[in-house]
């Protein structure tokens, strides 16, 4: 009886001691932002995958309707500062559509530059089979370009595998920006490159004004209008307005290891390309 009398105590000493330590402030979860709403950190993945895989299809006509076709110019700047050389092995994090991807083979092809590789990563497979739609389309060689699913926080690759690493307005959806930038910096060769293409904040306080009434009045009904998504386009407004200025962010790349971490805006702030070394 007493055998059975302590089995049976021990066992409630444990379940009140599981309840004790999950209801204890230090093992709530944390919360975070959705646009401008305060959700748990575990949902927000979750919320940002149905956000684009209702997005997917129309992806690439919304950023020309909501940039006035700006975004081509910004992305060939961005690959025109990442400049490709012989040997390069980008990894492109968030990039399903292949907008960045696509630009960097064109670069290399163009410019006769030898032995380069992309490899495209994204959380969302809708993205990603469009992507790969466009590639076929456009005639890409199978051997220049690798598809993989996965979340920039916990990325599917060893440690020191690619010389080059960029993010297209694709870090502000994630849950945990610290992760991403220390994914980057694990999978980076030292001498490698992290860039990140993202919008941000204006140097101009009155034409930030501006742009912050298009950004709500306008962007939401285009979406409406030719995508017949409010909510989605509500959202990504939302999140450019919660994501971290030009000097906080670049504080969160030296954090995570960078060295002669810089960045540029470009038209004015509307969107920045943050640099960084593995060193």
């Amino acid at each position: 009886m007493f055998a059975i009398s302590r089995k049976t105590f021990c066992k409630s000493l444990i379940k009140s001691h599981i309840k004790g330590l999950s209801s204890h402030p230090s093992a709530e979860e944390k919360s975070t932002h959705f646009g401008f709403e305060t959700v748990k950190e575990s949902e927000k993945q979750q919320k940002v995958h149905k956000v684009f895989e209702n997005v997917a299809k129309d992806y690439d006509l919304m950023n020309d309707a909501m940039s006035l076709g700006i975004h081509r110019i910004w992305k060939d700047q961005f690959m025109c500062k990442l400049g490709p050389v012989e040997n390069t092995k980008l990894l492109d994090v968030a990039g399903g559509t292949g907008d960045i991807a696509f630009r960097f083979l064109k670069y290399v092809n163009e410019y006769k530059i030898k032995n380069c590789h992309v490899t495209i990563t994204d959380i969302n497979a809708h993205m990603l089979d469009v992507g790969k739609t466009r590639s076929r389309q456009l005639n890409f060689s199978p051997d220049s370009i690798a598809w993989q699913e996965g979340n920039a926080e916990e990325l599917p690759f060893q440690d020191n595998t690619f010389n080059a690493y960029t993010i297209a307005f694709g870090i502000r959806n994630c849950t945990r920006i610290d992760k991403v930038l220390s994914e980057a910096y694990r999978v980076l060769q030292p001498g490698g490159r992290f860039l990140c293409l993202e919008f941000s904040q204006l140097e101009i306080a009155a034409a930030q004004w501006i742009y912050d009434q298009y950004s709500f009045q306008v962007i939401p009904v285009l979406g409406q209008l030719l995508a017949g998504q409010w909510k989605p386009y509500q959202y990504l407004v939302e999140s450019i307005r919660q994501f971290p200025k030009q000097e906080t962010f670049k504080t969160m790349i030296e954090e995570a290891g960078f060295r002669q971490v810089s960045y540029e805006n470009l038209t004015l702030g509307v969107v920045a390309i943050h640099s960084g070394f593995k060193l």
